[in-house]
């Protein structure tokens, strides 16, 4: 049997993708000298809040993910980021292959949220590593299935995904709205006069505190 180790390398921001992306440098290991052919490989991003501090700005604003602070002990768990995959090719003992993680700023997404509230230190990731394993050998080709247990820990910079986020949305965010609520929104803006989406929210903020003020 083969055997393999997973480790990350490091991960940056990608500077020419079309869309907001990481790029996750792998090192795979096969220890026992064997052929490898190829590897449809898929992973499995997660985020592990528990294993890193927060101080209080990061936990005002990760109070809408996990509650307040007395609530963590039950709440700080790890959750799933993304899934993505790539195609290694053949090497024999080591080989080094680039793995795409795809980014939204989408805040109905959870890692988005997470991410947002964090000012500095790690994200702490584990991807788990799943897949085909295509092997070369004398009498033709053979196949393998990834072993269940093979994942690779890495904590990520935060510094690193708000370089990529503020490389595609400098300075700005996103809110997806349902349509009446967006068609609402529309009207106000326009019956209001107010002359851009920024203007048209911090009306209704300065609005909504008058109005819990008085």
């Amino acid at each position: 049997m083969s055997d393999y180790a997973f480790s990350v390398v490091t991960i940056f921001a990608e500077p020419y993708a079309a869309a907001p992306q990481l790029t996750a440098r792998l090192r795979i290991t096969e220890a026992t000298g064997q052929r490898i052919h190829a590897i449809a490989l898929r992973a499995q991003v997660r985020i592990e809040p528990q294993r890193r501090r927060y101080d209080e700005a990061e936990q005002h604003g990760l109070l809408g993910l996990f509650g307040d602070r007395g609530r963590w002990v039950d709440t700080l768990r790890p959750f799933q980021w993304m899934q993505c995959n790539t195609t290694v090719q053949g090497f024999t003992g080591e080989t080094e292959v680039d793995l795409a993680l795809p980014c939204t700023y989408d805040f109905d997404v959870v890692g988005a949220r997470y991410l947002h509230a964090l000012e500095s230190g790690p994200v702490p990731l584990t991807l788990l590593f799943s897949g085909t394993v295509f092997l070369k050998g004398d009498n033709g080709f053979g196949v393998q299935q990834v072993p269940w247990d093979c994942e690779a820990r890495y904590d990520l910079p935060v510094a690193v995904w708000r370089e990529m986020i503020e490389s595609y949305f400098p300075n700005t965010g996103w809110i997806r709205l349902d349509s009446d609520v967006l068609r609402s929104l529309t009207d106000y803006r326009a019956r209001h006069g107010l002359t851009s989406w920024e203007e048209t929210v911090q009306t209704l903020l300065a609005r909504s505190a008058d109005e819990v003020s008085s």
